[in-house]
């Protein structure tokens, strides 16, 4: 199953005067990265979840975001990814403004540490 083309298609318009949108496919959905950085996903049911974190929590919650949540084999798990509100899907200003937390986000993550090379014997 693939995600909604046209909904990647949005994003990537109204975030145009920002930066550049590119995505790479998982798992039916994909992940959203502007100039780079990882700022919302896609999900297989083509629902948008933008990135989010501590910092941010507050005001997802206030706008009522719910969090984003898989099932595993025996627990329900959960990512730092909070649903788009509503108005992001008509307002290109209201896209720009939640996914600059998504962004905000994104750059908070701690750079990871490149993978130690084996030694040859």
């Amino acid at each position: 199953m693939a995600f909604d083309q046209s909904l990647l298609d949005w994003v990537s318009e109204a975030m145009e005067s920002i930066g550049t949108v590119t995505h790479r496919k998982m798992m039916g959905g994909a992940t959203l990265y502007l100039d780079g950085t990882v700022f919302a996903i896609i999900s297989s049911d083509d629902v948008l979840w933008f990135k989010a974190d501590a910092q941010s929590d507050a005001v997802w919650d206030a706008a009522g975001c719910d969090r984003f949540t898989f099932q595993m084999k025996d627990r329900l798990a959960s990512m730092n990814y909070r649903r788009a509100p509503d108005d992001v899907f008509d307002d290109a200003d209201a896209m720009r403004e939640w996914a600059a937390l998504g962004l905000e986000a994104g750059r908070r993550v701690p750079a990871k540490k490149p993978k130690a090379t084996r030694r040859a014997r």
